[in-house]
């Protein structure tokens, strides 16, 4: 559960059988980081850790990290919904659609009414065809998107189809504005925020980003990496003092 370190409990994990972790990921860590972090703690066990889908180092929230024979399990649980907040920015676009990059192109945004933004959602909800962002982990060709994008390379975007079970506008304080969005499998908040800004003849990048929920798991209960590894790493010496 979040909560700090001193009021964090965990249950008694066995990890070579098969656990599944709910973790809070980090701000600027890759889910990679997050399940080395989780894969070092563990040894000398030599363990198959792994996560059931990944977020971009500039998103938080919930990461479910899959540990032994539970690793079997990951493209069932990488399948369910995801649920996201988080909060756009209009006026302004970047090439990685979020603030990994530059702003590249300003708009005037004084025209921008509210309700024009609550019905700019519409389009977005059901079934959508969306084009990854460049700057992604989609691989072309073997390579990740975001190494060629990086390198200054021109690559064809495939066009995939997603669906948008939920578009709620939270807040709207412009240029910021806050949302909801539930979706599928293999969604990008980051393309949705980007078609967003053309719906409005406008631009709009992603500042925030925040993964609440994938399936029935919630970031409510999920733990602390740094917990977590400090729990582990106690139960070892624990184990080597008795």
């Amino acid at each position: 559960m979040l909560s700090d370190r001193e009021h964090t409990t965990f249950p008694n994990f066995d990890f070579a059988a098969g656990e599944l972790l709910l973790i809070n990921k980090p701000y600027k860590w890759t889910s990679f980081d997050v399940v080395g972090k989780i894969r070092n703690s563990l040894k000398p066990l030599k363990l198959k850790v792994g996560h059931a889908g990944t977020l971009d180092p500039l998103a938080t929230g919930l990461l479910i990290i899959c540990t032994g024979k539970l690793t079997k399990q990951i493209d069932t649980f990488q399948a369910e919904e995801k649920e996201y907040t988080g909060t756009m920015v209009l006026g302004a676009t970047t090439p990685s659609f979020d603030l990994e990059t530059e702003i590249d192109a300003t708009f005037p945004i004084d025209q921008i009414t509210e309700a024009a933004i609550y019905d700019a959602t519409t389009p977005f909800i059901g079934d959508i065809a969306q084009y990854p962002p460049a700057h992604s982990a989609v691989k072309v060709n073997g390579e990740r998107l975001y190494v060629k994008a990086r390198l200054g390379e021109e690559v064809e975007l495939r066009k995939r189809y997603v669906n948008v079970s939920a578009f709620e506008i939270t807040r709207i304080e412009l240029p910021e504005v806050d949302f909801r969005i539930a979706c599928s499998k293999g969604t990008y908040i980051r393309s949705i925020i980007s078609d967003f800004g053309k719906q409005l003849n406008n631009g709009a990048h992603l500042s925030k980003l925040t993964r609440t929920r994938s399936g029935n798991f919630l970031l409510a209960n999920a733990f602390e990496v740094a917990d977590l590894v400090q729990y582990i790493r106690s139960k070892k010496e624990e184990a080597t003092n008795s």
